[in-house]
């Protein structure tokens, strides 16, 4: 009620109340009208409650605006606990990430360490073999020389023998011999 006093006011102290000539209340006043007119229009407004209903929107635009304002609070908060969530996993991502390449340069250590160890059994057992080898090699050689040896010392003993000794010798030699199988074998 007091902006329509305040409305009034202004209009009654317009230029139009000190022109000269018409009185300001004659319909023939050009600005009398317009007045009159904009207090009605200003009247219907409020009968009908204009006002009210355009507060009333704009209170419910406001409780919009502050309900979207909630929501993008909520939202951002959402967003950085989940950020938050996401920097955590990324940080146990990377710590077990370290502890495997950790693990897998610890095995392949062992690993490494497990190949030297099975190269030189594997270079022991060869050399025992070559070894080996070499003392069976040595042995047949060594056995084969004997062999040749013994071979060639009876022929020249049997040579020998039979260019010096005689029948009656020869005789005597086998019944020995013969004597000391027997003895041998009994």
């Amino acid at each position: 009620m007091t902006r329509l006093w305040t409305l009034i006011a202004v209009f009654a102290a317009s230029p139009a109340f000190a022109a000269p000539g018409e009185p300001f209340f004659s319909l023939r006043n050009t600005d009398f009208v317009v007045v009159i007119a904009f207090l009605i229009f200003v009247g219907v407004l409020v009968y009908f409650k204009v006002p009210g209903m355009l507060t009333g929107q704009l209170d419910k635009r406001a409780e919009t605006i502050r309900a979207e304002l909630d929501e993008a609070r909520k939202l951002r908060e959402e967003a950085q606990e989940l950020r938050a969530s996401f920097e955590r996993k990324k940080a146990e991502v990377k710590d077990q990430a370290e502890r495997i390449v950790a693990k897998a340069r610890a095995d392949a250590e062992v690993a490494a360490q497990q190949a030297r160890v099975d190269l030189e059994a594997s270079i022991a057992r060869r050399l025992r073999a070559a070894e080996d080898s070499i003392a069976a090699a040595e042995a047949g050689a060594v056995r084969e020389v004997r062999n040749q040896a013994i071979s060639v010392s009876v022929g020249a003993a049997s040579e020998l023998i039979a260019k010096n000794l005689g029948a009656d010798a020869a005789g005597k030699l086998i019944e020995e011999s013969i004597q000391t199988v027997n003895a041998r074998m009994h």
